[in-house]
Order: C-alpha cells, then structure tokens, then sequence
C-alpha cells in the first residue's frame, strides 16, 4: 500500500509543480507589463523593474497555488482514472479515503507552504516593495526633468528639457524658480547634468545664462561656463513610507496601534485582512478535494468527465469569488469574517460528501465492470 500511495503522490506532485510555474509565468508577465511604467516614464533601471516585478510575486503565488492544485488533481486524476489505474485501486480493496489521501496530503503541504507566505513572506517582500517604490517616486532624477515636458517638481520651480541621453545628459535646459521675495530667477543652459557634491544633489549646467528680477523690477544678467544649481531644498519631503495593510505581520494586523489616526480609522480592515492570511490557505485543499469530487464522486464513465470537469471548475471559481465578495463585505462588519473560514471549509466538506458518498458497494461494481466473463459465469 506504501507503494501505492508512492505512486499516486508522484503522479499529482509532477502536474501541481508544472501548473504552478506556467500560472506563475502567467502572472509574472503580466506584472512586468503593468509595470513597465518604470522603464518608460520613471527612467529606472532593469534591476530596479525586476526587483518590483519579483517583490509582487508572494501574493501572486498566494493566488495561484489553488488553481494550479485543482488543474493538477484534474489532470492527475483524470489520466489514472481513464487509464483504469483507479479502478484496479478500488478493485483491489482501497478505500476512497486511502486513494485520495496522498491528493489530499500534498494539498496540506500547499497550505502549509501558503500560510508561511501570508504570515511571513508577504509582508516582508510588501514592506521592501513599499521602500522601493517611494524610492522612485522620490527620485530626483526622474521626478525634476522629462524630455520635452515642463514639470513642477517642487512650488515655484518650472523645469524643461529638450533632450536627455542615455548617460543622463540634458541638453538646452530651462529652469524658471519664483523666490519668496517675489523675485524670479530664470536659468538657461546648453548641457546639464545631474549628480551629487559633498552628499548634497546638485545640478551641473553648462554654456548658460541667469536672468534674475528682484522685486523692485531690476533685471541682473549673467553668463557662465559652469554653474552649480543645488537641488537639496527639492528633495526635502514631508513624506514618509506608509505601510497599507498587505504589508503588515499579523500581530499588526490583529493588535493595531490605535494612537495612530490611520490604524483606528482602518481598524475592520485590518482584521479582515488578518483572517484572510490565515482562511486564504484553506482553499488548497477545498479546491483539491472539489477536483477529486469531480473525477471519482461520480459513476465510471468511457466516454470521460468533461461535463462533470466543467460543472465543478464552475463551483470552484464561484467559490473563490463569493471568498473574495465575503472579505470584502468584512471592511465593514466585524461579525462576517467567520464567513471566511466557513466559505472554504463548507466548499470542502461538500467535495468530501460527495466522494464518500457512493462508498457504499462499490467494490462489487468495480469487479463486475472489470471481470463480467467470470462473474456471469459464476451466477450460471
């Protein structure tokens, strides 16, 4: 029996880890598309964008890992099934329990392995995500200058470029800056670049002019070879990293700091997502039980299982849709999270009715499917 449950563990382990990498494949690329806005308009670098790109990816998997579970119990399954490789399990005195509890274990497994990812991995990877995006959108570079646009990147500065290589390099640049005098200071270059002196950002022009008015209305003109424009009171910034909820541990999650206004005002979601990262896990092994249900809950069938494939791949996105509608509805009531553990468990005590339920003789049946010759002889 050992090499049995051997066997039926290996032949569903093979489909999960395909399933899993081509869904998280999937997934990858169509994050690397959404986030090309780095590349294109934020000028970062590759490594910035795959750092982003993989940072995402926790959740993604978090995601994924109940549809790969079911598409690989499906095809597992539905392969051993059509071979006949089930009916000799049960013709030899297996017990639907003993046929799918290797399925059923490997599904623990896959929760096991989603709650280390909600409880610990995501976080951490959301936490670093966050630095790295306030990084960006911080960044001097790409937040002072865009080619052939005019940007604010602070009160009272207006800065343009006509081009920008791709050393970073600017030609003919125009900077306008208002002074809280009521002056106005007008700076025109031919070449700029941006780097940094003494730990403090400056801005390198070249081959320009400064036209600067007072507020008495005299005009001062000046020219010069190189001059130094310091950039350091644009990068002051009031802003801090703001962690939202899918960046919090669970403690956080379940014991906020209501000193802070932003903690007690968001309080239920908090909780919601908390109950989440531990009922999310959960649809592992409702959505493997429910692709089990749908091969051997039924009768034997040459003709295979589309309808009852198609039937159950139904019941299982409306599951996890009414999963999603439920946490959703929890931002508002406290008392509903139970519903997220119950939408799993209810889904999967369903699969399971509907498995064991045909127990009952079906060993018999199975034999006189697979031995009539002998059988009707007997009876004569």
């Amino acid at each position: 029996m050992r090499l049995i449950d051997r066997y039926l563990l290996r032949q569903m382990l093979g489909p999960t880890l395909l399933a899993t990498g081509a869904l998280t494949g999937v997934a990858l690329l169509s994050q690397s598309l959404a986030g090309l806005d780095l590349i294109v308009n934020q000028r970062q670098s590759a490594m910035v964008f795959l750092k982003v790109t993989l940072l995402y990816m926790p959740q993604l998997i978090n995601m994924i890992l109940p549809v790969a579970v079911f598409v690989a119990a499906l095809v597992a399954f539905n392969r051993l099934h059509t071979e006949q490789e089930i009916v000799v399990c049960f013709a030899g005195g297996m017990s639907r329990w003993r046929v799918i509890s290797p399925a059923i274990r490997l599904a623990c497994v896959v929760a096991y392995l989603a709650l280390v990812l909600n409880l610990f991995v995501q976080p951490a990877a959301f936490r670093q995500l966050r630095q790295e995006l306030f990084a960006v959108r911080t960044d001097l570079a790409s937040t002072l200058v865009r080619e052939g646009e005019f940007t604010e990147p602070a009160p009272g500065v207006t800065v343009y470029t006509q081009t920008i290589d791709g050393q970073g390099k600017m030609s003919n640049l125009f900077i306008h800056q208002m002074k809280p005098d009521g002056g106005a200071t007008t700076y025109t270059a031919e070449q700029g670049k941006l780097t940094k002196r003494f730990g403090r950002p400056v801005l390198i022009m070249r081959q320009g002019s400064t036209q600067e008015f007072s507020r008495n209305g005299v005009l001062n003109f000046l020219t010069f070879d190189e001059y130094v424009f310091d950039l350091s009171p644009l990068t002051e910034s009031p802003e801090r990293v703001h962690y939202k909820a899918s960046d919090r541990y669970l403690h956080e999650l379940f014991f906020p700091d209501l000193t802070q206004a932003w903690e007690k005002h968001n309080r239920k979601s908090l909780l919601a997502e908390g109950h989440s990262r531990l009922a999310t896990p959960l649809y592992n092994i409702a959505f493997m039980a429910m692709a089990l249900a749908a091969i051997i809950g039924g009768g034997f069938s040459r003709l295979g299982y589309g309808r009852r494939i198609a039937v159950m791949a139904g019941l299982a996105t409306l599951t996890r849709i009414i999963g999603f509608v439920v946490q959703a509805a929890c931002d508002d009531t406290v008392w509903l999270n139970v519903l997220q553990y119950a939408v799993p468990l209810l889904a999967l005590g369903l699969a399971l009715r509907s498995i064991f339920s045909r127990q009952t003789g079906r060993p018999a049946l199975w034999r006189r499917r697979l031995l009539p010759g002998k059988l009707s002889g007997a009876a004569a």
